[in-house]
C-alpha cells in the first residue's frame, strides 16, 4: 500500500477545493499549486510582482511545515499569465532558487484572468 502523509500546518493557507497543500510519499514531497491567496484560502489581486512574491512565500510555509526549503525543490511547474511578465518572473524566482537551480517548466497564458502567477513543486526529502 502507498504511504501517503499530508503536509499541514496552522499557518498554511487553507483551500476551499478538494486537495491537500502538500502530500509526503516516500522519499519526496509534492506541493500543490500556490497562489495568490491570503491564510484564508481568499485570492489577495495585485501587480504581477505581489501576486508572484505572495505564491513563493505560501510555498515556502508549505515546505518549512514539511521541514523542507527551497534548497530541497528539485522539480518547479511555474504557471505566469501574460508573457511580459517572464523577464520580471525570471528575477523574482532567482531570489528564492539558486544553483544548481531545479528541474522547470513555465507555462505562460495558462491562468485566465483571476490570477497572474502559480507555482506548484516536488521536494527531495530523503537523505
Amino acid at each position: 500500500m502507498l504511504n501517503k502523509k499530508i503536509i499541514t500546518g496552522k499557518d498554511l493557507p487553507v483551500s476551499h477545493l478538494p486537495f491537500s497543500p502538500a502530500l509526503q510519499c516516500g522519499d519526496y514531497v509534492f506541493v500543490s499549486g500556490q497562489a495568490s491567496v491570503d491564510k484564508t484560502g481568499n485570492i489577495v489581486v495585485g501587480t504581477f510582482e505581489e501576486e508572484c512574491r505572495r505564491s513563493f512565500e505560501n510555498l515556502k510555509l508549505i515546505l518549512e511545515a514539511g521541514g523542507l526549503g527551497f534548497e530541497h525543490v528539485v522539480q518547479v511547474r511555474n504557471y505566469v499569465g501574460k508573457q511580459e511578465y517572464l523577464a520580471e518572473f525570471n528575477r523574482i524566482y532567482k531570489e528564492f532558487f539558486s544553483e544548481p537551480y531545479p528541474a522547470r517548466t513555465t507555462l505562460i497564458g495558462c491562468l485566465g484572468d483571476l490570477l497572474k502567477f502559480e507555482v506548484d513543486v516536488v521536494a527531495y526529502c530523503g537523505k
